[in-house]
């Protein structure tokens, strides 16, 4: 599951994923318009957000800027329609290099699903996740840093 080099890893990624059917919230993201669908897929992303934690199916305190402080840190992605089963990842990259790879199952109809990583003092920095599709489709990428 990780795809790290050289001295830095990243020391707990939790994958989870779960339906939400009944998921209600508005459409956020952090860097391209909402309900970015892959070609041809009709697979649509309508939300993305870095955040501290989820609760009862949903992002808490997001936020671009991240203390070490929090232990860990959530990259949260809901998408509807999803017409048929297919995959994601959620690609977490520190300084522009890779660290983690994260494949995410999603479930029609609709299909929330987060990927988390345990914070360290050498992580402070810039990051990014760039959810994509098994062909590399990019829906979003999602820029945050991590501080004191």
């Amino acid at each position: 599951m990780m795809t790290t080099a050289g001295t830095y890893s990243v020391c707990l990624v939790i994958a989870l994923s779960w339906n939400m059917l009944f998921f209600t919230t508005t459409a956020f993201s952090q860097e391209k318009p909402p309900s970015q669908a892959a070609p041809g897929q009709g697979l649509t992303l309508v939300k993305a957000v870095m955040c501290e934690k989820i609760e009862n199916y949903a992002p808490v305190n997001p936020a671009i800027v991240f203390s070490t402080s929090l232990e860990d840190i959530t990259c949260f992605t809901l998408f509807d329609p999803v017409p048929e089963e297919a995959v994601v990842y959620h690609n977490w990259y520190f300084k522009d290099k890779l660290s983690t790879r994260i494949k995410l199952s999603l479930q029609p109809p609709r299909w929330a699903t987060f990927s988390s990583i345990h914070l360290r003092e050498a992580d402070k920095g810039p990051w990014r996740v760039e959810i994509v599709d098994e062909k590399g489709f990019i829906f979003n990428v999602l820029r945050f840093s991590i501080t004191d």
